[in-house]
This record gives structure tokens, C-alpha cells and sequence, in this order.
């Protein structure tokens, strides 16, 4: 068995940000996963990000995007938006200037008894036994795909897929395809599809269509700011003080899409279907699939996309299974209850990015959080 101070189960842009600055901080680790694999892997190679070039993965501001960019004698005007590959490259960037060596295998089970130098015990995949005094989870997306059962029993069984699932589109070449959900996701994958010449594509949402107008995130860079001073501010905030952050929040990254994608979704052959649901659907005997919708329509497509986003429920990591960390963790709401220094209720076990958003705000779903949550992990752990 190997072991280590610290084990980081995850090598996404959290992972690789905590492991940056706790190596910085002469701290021992040992990173496990596959590095940037659900941004590669579940995401469609066209695709282009939200967020502006000052978002990066450093805790101490040195290694950024924008830093970057300078060494390859590229200008922020330049990559906006910026492209998919172009992060991953920097993502490598990081982990190859900060010294970061990723074991690729994923960890089938984690372990924890109480007492003894190293606590925690990890099985991977590779067959590896890791002993850790302290875990950190920074596992991502990927288990936490949102299937809404109530829209899934509407649909035939194998007739739709989650976006993160469908991100080659070659296939949809010719073919028409519903797209349910109606926020940047949905709309970017409906202008992928149109590049790849889809005949017909349909967009089925809830809501009225929403601006297409640039988006401010300058105010959350105050707010990251907070968390690295006193990291349980927003713990301490009232629920209509919580509830007016998530609505600025949503105003800026769901009531808004990119005005770039504008453009991209013009042609006949996309029709939006705004403040309209999802009533039934069944198979047709060539393959095809018939929609209904509430305004009395009937869709005849292809393939269904679900745009319908994620959903944390902890008990759904892999890892944690066949374990009773789950059954001793105080979870509320399927996040894992943290203190002000991202540590759960069992000690030594961190949980940061998407997992962290109940208790350190929604921020934390996003990029612009791995320094700050790096900075208040990695001086947790050295204390």
C-alpha cells in the first residue's frame, strides 16, 4: 500500500488548483483521475466558454489564463470566446509549470476508520491501495447529470440523452433533433448541431427565451475575495440574503445566453419553442420519435438532447457505494454539510467545486472559484 497526506480524488480544474497551491505550500499529495477528462470528454469540441480570460486555476494569481496567453504571445481580444481547446491547453499549462503528476486511474472505493496515522484507504482501479491522512473530493459533473424522471417517463426508453452524453454531433448530420431546455447549454448545442448541418432542430423550454446580451461576472470577484478573508461569510447570511446572490446570480448566467450564439441559431430550420412542455412521446415503427407538446404540436425527430442540467446527490459517486462514508456524512439536500473550511463531518474529508455550492455559495459551480477554494483548503490542510 502507498500513502500519502493528502489524496485528490478528481484532476479537473479544482483538483488541479488545490494541488497546485498545496505543493506550493510544501504540503504532500497524491492526485488521482484522469486530468481535464470530463471537459474533454463530455463536452463538444466546438464549444466555447462563459467566462472571460481573467478566470483562472492559481491561488496565488501567478500561473493564470491570462499569463498564458502572454507566453504564447496571444492577446485576451484575441480568444473571446474562448474555446474549449484552448483551456484544456492551458489547463495543461498549469499542471505542467506547477509540477503536478496525475496517477490515471479512478478511485472504486474509499474507506474511513476512525484512528491511526491515515484514516482514509482508497482502492483504485489500476488496483492500487492508497493510505491517506486526508481526502479531498473534487470529482466534478459527472455523476450528477440531471435526468428529470418526470420528463424521462414522457420519452421512450434509449430516445434521449443528457448533453454531457452527446457531444459528437457527426451523427446528427441530415437528422432532426429536439433539444429540451432552454438556457446557454441548450442553445450552444442547437448552434453545434446547425454547424453540422442537423435538417431540423427544435428548441422546447419552459420559460420566455432569454436575452442574448453579454453577462456581468465582475461583482463575484468581490465576492471571492470574501471567501479568502472570512470563508464562512456566506454560511452566516440570511436566507433572503442567500436567496438575492442566487437570483443575481441566475440573472446573469440563465435569464442571459452568449449574444455570439445569436447568429449561429438563425436559419429555418431552428424554431424555438418557448413557454411550452413536454406532454407524451412514442416510438414510431421507422425509428423516429413523436413528441407532443402542450400547445397542441406534435414533433416528429430523431434524437432528444436533455439540456437539463445537474443535480448533486452524493450517494451517486462511485467511490462511495459500497461504503458507510455516506451514511456518516451529515448530507442535507444530497450535499455534504461543510465547515468554513470546505471539510465535512467526518475529519480530514474535503469537498470543493460543485459540492461545496449548499454551503459556499453557487459561485463555486464555476471556474472563478478554484483559486479561492485552493487558498482556504490548502492553509486549512497546512495548519
Amino acid at each position: 500500500m502507498k500513502y500519502t497526506d493528502l489524496l485528490i480524488i478528481g484532476a479537473g480544474p479544482y483538483g488541479l488548483a488545490v494541488a497546485s497551491y498545496v505543493r506550493r505550500l510544501g504540503l504532500e499529495c497524491t492526485v488521482v483521475g484522469d486530468p481535464m477528462s470530463f471537459w474533454r470528454d463530455h463536452m463538444p469540441a466546438g464549444m466555447r466558454l462563459r467566462s472571460p480570460t481573467s478566470w483562472h486555476l492559481d491561488a496565488i494569481g501567478k500561473l493564470t489564463f491570462e499569463r498564458f496567453l502572454q507566453v504564447g504571445g496571444l492577446q485576451p481580444a484575441e480568444v473571446s470566446p474562448i474555446s474549449l481547446g484552448l483551456y484544456l491547453e492551458y489547463a495543461e499549462w498549469f499542471r505542467e509549470q506547477s509540477g503536478l503528476a496525475v496517477q490515471q486511474a479512478y478511485v472504486q472505493n474509499l474507506q474511513h476508520s476512525a484512528g491511526g496515522p491515515y484514516p482514509f484507504a482508497a482502492t483504485l482501479d489500476d488496483g492500487t491501495e492508497i493510505g491517506a491522512r486526508r481526502v479531498l473530493a473534487a470529482t466534478g459533473l459527472s455523476q450528477y447529470r440531471n435526468m428529470p424522471d418526470d420528463l424521462a417517463a414522457l420519452l421512450p426508453p434509449g430516445s434521449y440523452a443528457h448533453t454531457s452524453e452527446y457531444v459528437d454531433f457527426s451523427p446528427l448530420q441530415g437528422k432532426r433533433c429536439l433539444i429540451v431546455g432552454g438556457r446557454q447549454s441548450a442553445f450552444e448545442w442547437a448552434s453545434l448541431i446547425n454547424e453540422e448541418d442537423g435538417a431540423k432542430i427544435d428548441l422546447v423550454y419552459r420559460h420566455d427565451t432569454p436575452a442574448f446580451t453579454e453577462s456581468d461576472w465582475d461583482w463575484i470577484d468581490e465576492l471571492m475575495d470574501r471567501t479568502r478573508e472570512s470563508p464562512g461569510w456566506f454560511k452566516g447570511l440570511s436566507p433572503e440574503e442567500r436567496d438575492g446572490i442566487y437570483q443575481r446570480l441566475w440573472g446573469e448566467g440563465r435569464l442571459k445566453l452568449e449574444p455570439w450564439l445569436y447568429p449561429l441559431i438563425q436559419g429555418d430550420n431552428v424554431h424555438l419553442w418557448p413557454n411550452t412542455r413536454i406532454t407524451g412521446g412514442h416510438q414510431n415503427s421507422d425509428g423516429a420519435v413523436s413528441v407532443d407538446l402542450d400547445n397542441g404540436q406534435s414533433l416528429v425527430v430523431d434524437q432528444v438532447i436533455l439540456a437539463t442540467g445537474y443535480r448533486v446527490e452524493l450517494a451517486r459517486e462511485p467511490y462511495l457505494r459500497d461504503t458507510t462514508i455516506v451514511e456518516s456524512l451529515d448530507v442535507e439536500e444530497g450535499y455534504p454539510v461543510l465547515d468554513d473550511r470546505f471539510q465535512s463531518s467526518i475529519p480530514g474529508l474535503y469537498f470543493t467545486g460543485q459540492t461545496a455550492t449548499r454551503d459556499f455559495g453557487p459561485f463555486f459551480g464555476f471556474g472563478i472559484g478554484c483559486p479561492a477554494a485552493a487558498w482556504v483548503i490548502g492553509n486549512a490542510l497546512n495548519r
